[in-house]
């Protein structure tokens, strides 16, 4: 290699380190810089994020994204997408941060990357009080459809452990499965247990029982998702969380929105 392809080879070496440091680093003081956070939401997700009654975003996460945006000195600008929207949304730089109710998983992590979880759910199967269901082989037959939200964990969970019932898949948040159910579309259902049991007030009463059997090994985690090169946002969101469950706005936070259905009558 004669002098001047190494001056040239250097010099592109240069700048490829200079512009991906730039890639890495810019994030966090973009978002400050434009005095906006935004932020990819799913709003028919009761109670992590929903349109209330006076037409305001509101729910456990918006809460916890308007913190923030506070903490950063910004206004927060949340932006709805379907559940499939999501991810796109992030890559494309429309948001800065994904706040759904999504648990990490190894194939979406190859997309995007999670903050540390903020909260544990547990998958769940839930059905009519009509129907006689009672173990997780009474729903595993061919003759019984369950309702799941498209590209959910709650839809892999419900292949994997319900691989002999028909899957039907909707789109939105996880009322539509509980509207399928008590219209008579689905036999059962599967999803987080927090998002079935906050929504069942609003359908009336002993309409939906959850079984005793829980799918999954264990609980699933919940995390906020960001670009792959926003590392000093995904750093700054994770001091965010210990501060908050330091200084009891975190705990203030799940009371309200996670532990019981209060909220209903403020939204």
């Amino acid at each position: 290699m004669n002098q001047r392809k190494r001056l040239a080879f250097a010099l592109a070496l240069v700048m490829t380190v200079c512009f991906s440091g730039i890639s890495f680093a810019g994030t966090l003081s973009e978002i400050v810089k434009r005095g906006e956070l935004r932020v990819a939401v799913q709003s028919g997700a009761a109670p992590y994020a929903f349109i209330n009654k006076n037409g305001e975003h509101a729910g456990s996460m918006i809460d916890f994204t308007k913190g923030m945006a506070d903490a950063m000195g910004v206004k927060l600008k949340v932006l709805d997408f379907d559940w499939d929207g999501l991810i796109p949304a992030l890559l494309s730089g429309k948001a800065d941060i994904l706040a759904a109710d999504m648990t990490p998983t190894l194939k979406r992590a190859l997309k995007i990357s999670f903050t540390d979880p903020w909260i544990e759910v547990q998958p769940c199967i839930f059905t009519s009080t009509k129907k006689d269901y009672q173990t997780l082989e009474d729903v595993n037959k061919p003759d019984v459809t369950v309702g799941v939200l498209l590209g959910s964990t709650g839809e892999t969970i419900a292949k994997q452990y319900l691989p002999n019932a028909k899957i039907k898949s909707y789109k939105g948040g996880g009322r539509m499965i509980i509207q399928a159910l008590i219209a008579g579309h689905v036999d059962a259902g599967v999803n987080d247990d927090l998002a079935v049991l906050t929504v069942l007030p609003d359908f009336p009463p002993n309409s939906v029982r959850l079984l005793d059997k829980r799918l999954g090994q264990g609980k699933d985690p919940l995390a906020f998702g960001v670009k792959h090169e926003s590392i000093n946002l995904w750093q700054w969101i994770n001091l965010y969380f210990s501060k908050v469950r330091s200084d009891g706005t975190y705990e203030k936070n799940i009371t309200y929105w996670l532990k019981g259905t209060e909220w209903k009558k403020d939204h």
